[in-house]
């Protein structure tokens, strides 16, 4: 592997300003809204030559960075295609992690310029956001290719229950006001829960960290008990709060319709006596107790335990990375209430 050349972009970085603020017509949309096709083609239609000659000019070097980054992955996959040695298994063991981490401050560049929310930040065209994102789905198909694919030579494991294996990588993060998310991708289908069949299968996870004072906010003062013991073992209250969500797929039993119109649920393909169903959910944890003093709990537990709160039905096709973040987004910071689905019980 050429580490030095690796290293060189690692320590680039894009060009932030010459992306940010370019012109404001055309805004990016709040977070959670979708683009289509039908609606990049609208957008194209109602800018000028001159406004998308000017902005893809701004985004060529962002573009030239991700060539770089695929072309760096196509070179790794043909060395192990081409000059696969069981003496340099070690070499090819450290190559995906390490490009992997090269490609992580390019991930969050993109996602954070693409979706972050701050008060003293222009937004975006819509025009840039689409493109940036667009720039981020390349990249991570891109990587679970090579992941993959390295992994068919035994060169590296997707077992979540092995240290050193990688079932899944970071993609990016973004900031909407004082709440963070950090985006992850598994490589294929992984358990929900490691060692335990639950009959559910993840794809994509969300790391949501808020602040206290918003979440006590949020609980209007319901929850100030349990805020106040909600403290690690060294007594000091943490600033943050993690929760996890998680793109799921499962196999659920079909249900005879009759006469529902099945609202909710989204669309759903029969396979027998069963149908595909792609869902985004919650993480509530419930072995370990998730408020706990006794670090033996922690230490003895293999496995921990949870149940998954449905948030949103997607449907039997399974979203895009982008598509699906897009659809997190929208319901965290929604005005409406969560659209509450049947929880899954995984205890």
């Amino acid at each position: 592997m050429e580490q030095g050349e690796t290293k060189n972009y690692h320590e680039s970085s894009p060009d932030t300003d010459n992306v940010e603020y370019v012109g404001d017509s055309a805004l990016a949309p709040s977070c959670g809204d979708k683009m289509d096709s039908t609606g990049d083609a609208n957008l194209e239609s109602t800018l000028s030559c001159q406004d998308i000659n000017m902005m893809d000019q701004k985004l060529r070097p962002i573009e030239q960075q991700l060539q770089y980054l695929l072309n760096k992955a196509d070179e790794f996959q043909a060395n192990l295609l081409y000059r696969c040695d069981i003496l340099q298994k070690e070499n090819f063991a450290c190559v995906v992690p390490t490009f992997l981490r090269t490609c992580q401050p390019y991930f969050t560049y993109l996602e954070s310029t693409a979706r972050s929310s701050l008060p003293q930040r222009t937004p975006l065209p819509m025009y840039i956001r689409s493109r940036l994102l667009d720039f981020s789905q390349q990249l991570c198909a891109r990587l679970e290719q090579l992941v993959l694919t390295y992994a068919s030579f035994d060169f590296l494991s997707l077992e979540e229950a092995e240290p050193a294996s990688i079932s899944h990588f970071y993609i990016g993060k973004c900031q909407i006001d004082r709440v963070g998310l950090s985006i992850y991708r598994y490589c294929r289908l992984a358990p929900y829960l490691a060692g335990v069949h639950t009959g559910l299968y993840k794809r994509m996870r969300w790391n949501v960290e808020r602040p206290r004072e918003i979440l006590q906010q949020e609980m209007d003062g319901e929850m100030e008990g349990h805020l106040e013991e909600d403290k690690p073992v060294a007594g000091k209250e943490r600033a943050t709060k993690t929760e996890y969500y998680f793109l799921c797929y499962e196999e659920v039993p079909e249900e005879p319709a009759e006469g529902g119109d099945g609202e909710g649920k989204g669309e759903t393909v029969a396979i027998g006596n069963v149908v595909r169903l792609w869902s985004i959910g919650q993480w509530v944890q419930t072995q370990p107790e998730p408020v706990t003093d006794d670090i033996y709990e922690w230490v003895l537990c293999w496995v921990p335990q949870a149940g998954y709160h449905r948030l949103l039905c997607l449907g039997a096709e399974e979203p895009s990375a982008c598509s699906a973040t897009d659809c997190l987004l929208g319901e965290l910071f929604s005005q409406q209430s969560p659209v509450e689905g049947p929880s899954h019980e995984t205890t």
